[in-house]
């Protein structure tokens, strides 16, 4: 039995349930960022690729949160699915938000949404915060979802 940081990372069940929060949390964040993105290059504004992926990655927290707050608000008052949204994991949503832009930066040299790129940005912002999302659901029961 693997036993790192006080916890079993053997438990199938905890990897399947992070793994589906981490995918909620990863559309939510894609949408916006992806959005952002894709709106630079369409109409073609020449920004800083640096300042279009910092607003890439803020637009993707708000749309992961207001994504959040949608799906909570079905099983709780708004203002209590609010709350719960806001109170989601800051650090695996940057760190998630970041690995993708990250990797769109290397790969494109800039903020360039092309098709090659896209599966591998999503694969890093899926696999980036993974591991954390399995220790906070493992060691504190709390997750996003």
């Amino acid at each position: 039995m693997m036993a790192y940081l006080g916890i079993n990372w053997n438990c199938r069940h905890t990897w399947l349930t992070s793994s589906k929060n981490t995918l909620w949390c990863l559309l939510g964040c894609s949408i916006g960022d992806f959005g952002t993105i894709a709106f630079f290059q369409f109409y073609q504004i020449l920004w800083n690729p640096i300042l279009i992926l910092s607003l890439a990655i803020l637009n993707g927290l708000i749309t992961s949160i207001a994504l959040e707050t949608f799906i909570l608000s079905r099983q709780m008052p708004f203002r209590s699915a609010f709350n719960t949204a806001i109170g989601m994991s800051l650090i695996s949503m940057i760190s998630m938000e970041l690995a993708m832009n990250l990797v769109d930066l290397f790969i494109t040299g800039g903020a360039v949404l092309t098709l090659p790129v896209i599966p591998l940005m999503l694969i890093a912002g899926f696999l980036t915060p993974l591991p954390y999302n399995y220790w906070r659901l493992k060691k504190h029961g709390k997750s996003c979802h």
